[in-house]
């Protein structure tokens, strides 16, 4: 009993969001899993600053760092061990949010980290994910799932239990809410105006993506119906699930009434109707336009999704979705979308997990890293669709400007200069200065990256496939790659031995090709 109480953790995840701050409290434990003890909320829109003027104002900065410190005296009551705090995107699009991060730090002791929306939303979806079986059977079918922020929305799609597909609209609630505040429409206009500020998003958004894909269920997941939905259209089993067409009549209803009426019906303050409004406007044309059949609400917060992660991590619960497959998916239809080479991605990829686990003594990365090699092996070659002449800046400039969710801005970056560098000359950090686009750590991330994605490119330069099986060792301070084929290795061996110097340099070991004749 005394070793089980041992691996029980009190967690606490803290959300800074753009409309309110969150804190609850976890109970966790390899036998009963994740338990909520506790959650408060603290309404505070720094989105409104930040959205309109790039800064947080004093007045709302002080009533954070009060904020803040109240959840820290609840979290030292509980004996809480371990915490996260995560700011999204009200401190993404303020200007100085460095700044504000340090006086966090200063004045409460929090570490706040700012996600990048791709980080944020992934949390959100483990948030979903962390209901479990529930969450399987939505997605058995195609399923659409709408995470409503006060920034902007994600729009993700499954197909088969898969993450296919994933973008973001600027099309956050309070953001709404501000331009329709500058608008001044009367209230005869508002919704036939929200309806086209939406529905022009979602029409590209449909004519680029959508194809001929069927959805059948969508997921919501926002901070203003989800905590009604029960109450208001789900079935009887309090699941959240519920017809769309149920769901279409109440918000019709909903939409008639006046918003001292529905802070009464639903017990929320009148100042938050505006923005319920909106977020009810908005999936009412989603399950419209995209002609869905059933709705699932499971009330999930992004904190939910932070403890889920957290728990995940520790290896505290098991976890039988594999989320670093939807990461590997999503960057796969980004290729597809732009034309790459699907099989020579495939055996370079192979032979580059080969020499990265041969080296994994040497190169000193871990899992995460494993993963981003993985995606540069996908991406490798996507610019070709822009300019066959300039694979690699065009490569570069697709993964810079496309969201990957589930990995962080850096991350992203340092995937798009492995992609680059296994194409173009690679350039030293003292070079470049003031015009790098990732940190000194993550440059040296990315040297290691580039040299095993040129070594395993190079043994596919012809792209026919040529080797049918391959491992790799340590021996002497060279790394023999053993290779079956019974194909001439001309071609390759030439490519082979311009990229080893590369691989020379960066790990101070030397490359050789070991063939077998098959």
């Amino acid at each position: 009993m005394a070793e089980k109480n041992r691996k029980t953790k009190l967690f606490a995840a803290i959300d800074v969001g753009s409309y309110e701050m969150s804190l609850k409290i976890f109970e966790i434990s390899p036998g009963k899993g994740m338990r909520c003890v506790d959650s408060l909320k603290h309404r505070l829109a720094l989105g409104n600053d930040s959205y309109t003027n790039r800064k947080i104002s004093y007045r709302k900065m002080e009533e954070l760092f009060r904020t803040l410190e109240k959840f820290k005296t609840v979290m030292k009551g509980y004996g809480v061990t371990a915490y996260k705090a995560y700011g999204t995107s009200a401190f993404r699009e303020t200007e100085n949010s460095s700044m504000l991060i340090e006086q966090i730090r200063s004045r409460t002791g929090i570490e706040l980290f700012i996600l990048s929306n791709s980080e944020q939303r992934f949390l959100d979806y483990k948030a979903v994910a962390s209901r479990g079986k529930m969450f399987d059977k939505v997605i058995e079918k195609g399923t659409a799932f709408v995470d409503i922020g006060g920034g902007s929305i994600q729009l993700s799609l499954f197909d088969r239990d898969s993450l296919v597909l994933t973008q973001s609209l600027k099309l956050g609630v309070l953001r709404l809410h501000e331009r329709l505040q500058e608008m001044r429409p009367r209230a005869s206009q508002t919704e036939d105006l929200l309806d086209e500020m939406i529905g022009s998003q979602l029409h590209v958004y449909d004519k680029l993506y959508m194809k001929d894909r069927e959805i059948k269920n969508l997921i919501i997941m926002d901070e203003y119906i989800s905590p009604h939905f029960n109450d208001a259209v789900s079935s009887a089993d309090n699941s959240g699930y519920a017809k769309s067409s149920d769901f279409l009549a109440y918000a019709d209803s909903l939409l008639t009434k006046r918003d001292e009426e529905i802070a009464e019906e639903l017990q929320i303050p009148e100042e938050n109707v505006g923005l319920l409004k909106l977020s009810v406007g908005m999936i009412k044309r989603i399950v419209r336009d995209f002609d869905v059949e059933m709705i699932w609400a499971p009330g999930a917060e992004l904190c939910d999704g932070i403890a889920y992660e957290y728990a995940q991590d520790k290896k505290l619960i098991k976890i039988a979705h594999d989320f670093e497959g939807d990461i590997l998916d999503s960057a796969a239809m980004i290729s597809r979308r732009y034309q790459g080479s699907g099989k020579h991605s495939k055996i370079i990829e192979q032979a580059a997990l080969t020499i990265y686990d041969a080296m994994k003594d040497v190169h000193g990365m871990g899992q995460r890293e494993r993963l981003l090699l993985r995606l540069s092996c996908i991406l490798n070659d996507c610019g070709k669709y822009i300019n066959m002449m300039n694979v690699g800046d065009c490569s570069y400039s697709i993964i810079e400007n496309t969201e990957i969710i589930g990995i962080s801005h850096m991350e992203r970056m340092t995937v798009a200069s492995a992609v680059r560098y296994n194409h173009t000359p690679f350039e030293y950090y003292d070079e470049l200065q003031e015009h790098a686009d990732i940190d000194k750590r993550s440059y040296l991330t990315v040297a290691k990256l580039t040299a095993i994605l040129q070594l395993a490119n190079a043994l596919d330069k012809g792209k026919k496939d040529k080797i049918k099986k391959m491992k790799a060792y340590l021996k002497g301070g060279e790394l023999h790659i053993s290779v079956n084929t019974d194909a001439d290795l001309l071609f390759e061996r030439e490519r082979f031995g311009k990229k080893a110097v590369f691989f020379e340099e960066v790990f101070g070991i030397r490359p050789v090709i070991d063939r077998k004749e098959i």
